[in-house]
This record gives C-alpha cells, structure tokens and sequence, in this order.
C-alpha cells in the first residue's frame, strides 16, 4: 500500500487539534490455587518471539494485481485463541491465584506467564500470514451484528487487529468487522509496505463487544517491525541503525507489554467475592485458596464487575510481561531500549524510576492500598530521568528528556534507559488525578516492579552521556554523506530529524478543506446501561450523536489530501485511534483556551488537581492513539 497523504484534527476540554493521514474509513473502537506464600524473585524478561515459517512468494494484493510481482519474504505464523489454566501473583495475600483466563498460545509460550502474547516481529516488505486458531467453547450470544451490536456480547467470539501497521483494513487483512467464532480457522494477510516505518507496534483482538473483555484477559502481544536502512541524504533511515553499542550490536531492548489482568473469584451464587469496609463500600475481591479466577461477565447480580471504575477497588496489580511486581536485572551505565506498550484498558501508567532505600524491605507481600506509603518510605531523592525517542512506533523530532511519561491505552514509548549507579531502583507509577485518570478517580502512587542494578559505569548526566554514546555510535555506523548531519542534530538539543518517519504537515495542505468534527458522548448512569455515541457535528452546534452502527458510513474523505480534525469528549474520557493511519498533533487547548501541549506547557486548568503531566510535549509528535480528557472530569 502507498502511503497516505495527510489528514488534521481539536479537543474543547482539551480541544485537540491533529493533523491526521488521510484515510478510506475511520474505525471505532468501539500447583496453583492456594500456593504457598511467594519468597522468589519474578525475574523479567520479554516475551518469547512467535515461531515464524520462513518462505518466498510473489506478494499478493487485496487491492489490484500489480503488473509485475515483486518476490518478497513470507513469514507464516499460528496463534491459537484457548481458555488457559495458571497462575498470577496477588502481592496482598502473598500467594499465586489460580485462574482461568482466555489467552493466545503460540511457540514457545512461557507456562508461568500465559497470559502475555508472543512478541511478533517483522521486517518492512515482509508478507505475514498468521492463522487465527479460536478453540473457544461454543458462544450463543454470537449474533449478527445487526442484532444490537453495542450490547457486550459474543465473549467467545474474536478477531485480529494489528494496532498501528500501515497495511489494508478490508478483506483478510487488518479488518476489525470480521467476528472469528469458535471452531473457526481464519488466515489474516498483512502486506507490509517497504517503507514501513521500523518501530514499536502491538496486537490484539478488536471484535466489537467483547474487546475490552478479552484484552483484559490477557490476549495483546507485541508487534515489533525492525530495520536496517541507514538514513541517506534524500531519505529518513530507521533508528535502529544509531541504536549500537561500542561493539556494533544493537543496545539491548526490553519489550514490555502492560497489561491490567482483572479477574474475579465467584461465590455459589456466580458473584464476584469482595471485601468491603465498615461503610458497606468494597475494598478489594477476593480469592481464597482452591478458588479460580475468571472473567466472564461485566457486571455480577451485585453490580461488581468488570467496569470502568472498578479497577481500583478490585485490588489488582498492572503486570509487565504477565508478571505482577517482577524484578528487572541490570548493569549501571548501559543504555537499554525499552520498548513501553500499554496493552490493557484500566489503568493510565505514569511511569517514573526512583533510587531505592538499601535497608528497604521487600515488596513481595503489599496490599494495594499500602503501595503509596511504601513507596514514600523508600523510594527516595530525585527521579532518573530517561530519553523519550519515539511515540506509537514512530521516531520523534527530538528525543525528549523525562521523569514522568503518561501511557493511556493503546500508547507506546520507546525510552532510553541507563541506571547512574548500581544499587535497586524503584519502579512507580505515579498518582493521577480523577480527570487524567482511565478510572475516572484519583489515584495514588503504585509499584511496578524494582530494578537490581549491577556495578559498572558511573553516569553523573544521563543526558550527555547517552548523546555522546549516540554521537560515537553515529561516527562508527552511519554512511559519510549523512555522518555529520546526524552528529550535529545529535549535539544540537538531541534533534533525530534524519531518522523521522514524516514530515510536518503544512498549513496550506489544509487550506480549502473544511475541519472534521469528532465528539465522544459516552455516559454510564447508576443502572450500568452505558451509553456510547459518537458525532460529527461541528461544536457549538447542537449534537448530532449516534450509537456505533457497523453499516454506517460517516466520513467521506479524498485520499491524498490534508484535514484538520477537532475532537471532543462528553462526560467520560475516552481514547481517540485511527486504524492504519498515524496523525500529527497540533494542538491541545484547555477549558481556557491555553495550548498545554507544548514542551515544558503547565495544564493546570483543574484546581482542584495537580498539574497533569500527559500533554506537554505532544505538539508535533505524530501518534496513533490520543486519550481525549472530559469536558467534565467527573460523570455517572
């Protein structure tokens, strides 16, 4: 497929304004039980690769045959969707909870933790062909999606979305209206363009009403597309190629898939156990030993479940890897890459590194409500500040130095780490405030994991030492018609301009083309009957939104042309994505009008909130998922 030409987007809370790549669609998104306490560490390590099937073959098109068939490297894959019986950690009763949780299995699939997908990794110009597998049991809320489409339902049946590759939306490839039901065998094509842009991608099911169900159950995986083009002087080249070490090979990169695994143990009547506190109000689910986890339902005869609110007071932990609370080992002084994907729908990961108290103690046993006094006890002094490199697979301008970067669903950072010393390092993710929030409430400070750093370079700046290893990687590495140009970029404000998948859009690509308007109007009364429209109506105007409808049509756009488009969220935040195609923010106003989207903006519209952290810095970045905050911060 040839890439696309532009397309803008503005939020009114947030009035977001965008420039997005021009598109045909716009899709919606809609031993185990009772095991003895846990002393060991959980040792990290990213998820093993899906075993690929290498191959040659002319590539194909859903499109129009092309005249002369290119030979083009085919890589075949196979992913089962199963009911899966393990184990996840519960750090406040110090032992695993046995559950049984839908999964994807393929190769290679570590026993003690299934419920992270295989990392599926490809090349720019590949063909890959993965067969989806559902051995699911048999579903009987599998309906036509005619038959009330926006009711939960069809929990056994699923799809594929390979979330921000550039390949077709129709026919078998990254089409999110097909519905695989169990006992199906479905094979999706991804043509993958040649000038595919290498960076961090992600996978998982996207069939309408039960998305969030089953990427809550475990089913997202990695999508990495790796390269090896250098830049030249007339072409952008992948990031991969500065990415060295001393010795040529690539700096080690960890793959780390956050997911927020939310199951429930059930009574005898199929209700899910909690604990409440004296005002009747629940504080945490619970599972005693011999019982099993699930999640089957959004919402249990008691009103608990599996909704938007109730992530808190479940009392689970966001894992990394299907690990809660892992350990990660590494060596101070070496720079890492860590590919960040947020892969679940309940919780906005903050992320910061803190220096950890020596004498501090174990973190193995810590109920939730206890993280936030714990990590002020020993999680001490400044946090490390790591380079931000790249937003949703994509590189950006200019690496941007932080101690706190926000992940809503569906974001990705890649980040260069490096520990200053050795030691154990805290990893936090740090409070939020009801509006910033995926929850909808404030939350406090929690803990991800620790890092056991071993001796070796001391860094006094972390900033100059990792430009100046880039700066020598560039020497060594790069072609000598753009050895200098990237150098200087380097040395001036980190600039990665010769790697940059796009250029800025202009304003006069969108001159002539009237703005499109987007308004989420989601509403979840007491009843639980939640309420999910989208709009077009210019704002201002009165609204014109209607429920998700599959056989509907709202936008008719001109391929290879620019747009703005301004969006807006009603009541509940909600995250904005266009499948296939990435956008360009321009802008991010608040209720006052005040653009918080550029570097070192304060977004401190809300007074009864702290400054949020998640738009400063997003001016010009290109991206494929935006979370768009509420003009009201609080809804029911």
């Amino acid at each position: 497929m040839a890439a696309l030409g532009p397309t803008r987007i503005v939020d009114q809370r947030s009035r977001h304004a965008l420039r997005l790549f021009g598109l045909a669609m716009l899709l919606l998104l809609g031993s185990l039980g009772g095991a003895a306490a846990q002393t060991a560490e959980r040792v990290l390590s990213n998820p093993p690769p899906l075993k690929i099937e290498q191959g040659t073959q002319p590539r194909t098109t859903l499109l129009a045959a092309p005249a002369a068939p290119a030979m083009v490297n085919k890589k075949t894959l196979d992913l089962n969707v199963v009911y899966t019986t393990s184990k996840i950690y519960n750090p406040a009763t110090g032992r695993d909870d046995k559950v049984k949780l839908r999964s994807y299995v393929g190769t290679n699939i570590d026993p003690n933790a299934p419920y992270v997908a295989p990392t599926i990794e490809v090349d720019p110009g590949d063909t890959v062909r993965i067969t989806l597998h559902n051995k699911l049991p048999a579903d009987p809320s599998c309906l036509e999606m005619g038959e009330n489409p926006d009711i939960p339902h069809c929990f056994n049946g699923t799809n594929l979305h390979s979330h921000g590759l550039w390949v077709s939306p129709t026919g078998n490839s990254d089409n999110v209206l097909l519905s695989i039901n169990p006992g199906v065998d479905f094979q999706y094509e991804y043509n993958i363009p040649s000038d595919h842009p290498a960076g961090t991608f992600w996978y998982h099911p996207h069939r309408h009403g039960s998305t969030a169900l089953q990427v809550s159950s475990g089913m997202a995986g990695a999508l990495i597309v790796h390269g090896n083009r250098p830049p030249t002087p007339t072409a952008h080249g992948d990031l991969d190629t500065l990415l060295k070490n001393s010795d040529g090979t690539p700096m080690a990169e960890r793959v780390l898939v956050l997911q927020q695994i939310q199951y429930g143990c059930l009574d005898s009547d199929g209700n899910i156990k909690v604990r409440k506190n004296e005002k009747g109000e629940v504080v945490a689910w619970i599972c005693d030993p011999g019982d099993e986890g699930v999640i089957e339902f959004y919402s249990d005869k008691n009103g608990n479940g599996f909704g938007p609110g109730s992530w808190g007071e479940s009392g689970r932990y966001t894992s990394i890897n299907g690990l809660v609370l892992p350990t990660f080992k590494a060596k101070a002084g070496a720079i890492e890459r860590w590919r960040l994907i947020h892969a679940g729908v309940r919780d906005t990961i903050s992320l910061q590194f803190y220096k950890m108290k020596p004498q501090a103690p174990a973190a193995n046993r810590l109920a939730a409500a206890d993280e936030d006094r714990y990590i002020g006890d020993n999680c001490t002094g400044d946090p490390i500040p790591y380079q931000v490199v790249a937003s949703d697979g994509l590189t950006m301008a200019a690496a941007q130095q932080k101690t706190l970067v926000t992940l809503q669903p569906g974001y990705r950072n890649d980040a260069l780490v490096v520990f200053p010393d050795a030691g154990k390092y805290c990893v936090v993710n740090a409070a939020v405030s009801a509006a910033s929030s995926v929850t909808r409430n404030a939350v406090s400070r929690r803990l991800l994991g620790t890092v056991d750093v071993a001796p070796g370079t001391r860094v006094p700046n972390i900033r100059d030492y990792v430009v100046n290893s880039l700066v020598a990687s560039a020497q060594r590495n790069l072609p000598p018609a753009v050895r200098n140009t990237v150098v200087t970029d380097l040395k001036n404000d980190f600039k990665l301009t010769s790697f940059t998948p796009h250029p800025d859009i202009g304003d006069d690509e969108v001159k002539g083309h009237p703005p499109q308007y987007l308004t989420f109007f989601i509403a979840i009364p007491n009843d639980g009957a939640v309420k999910f429209e989208v709009g077009t109506a210019p704002f201002g105007q009165p609204f014109n939104t209607k429920p998700y409808d599959p056989n509907v049509v709202d936008r008719h756009l001109i391929l290879g042309t620019a747009d703005e488009w301004q969006l807006q969220s009603r009541f509940v935040s909600h995250p904005f994505h266009i499948h296939v195609n990435p956008f360009q923010v321009v802008k991010i106003l608040d209720p006052n009008g005040k653009d918080v989207s550029a570097p070192g903006a304060v977004d401190d519209a809300d007074p009864n909130s702290p400054p949020d952290p998640q738009y400063p810095g997003l001016k010009g970045v290109w991206k494929d998922t935006l979370w768009i905050k509420s003009l009201n911060s609080t809804a029911s």
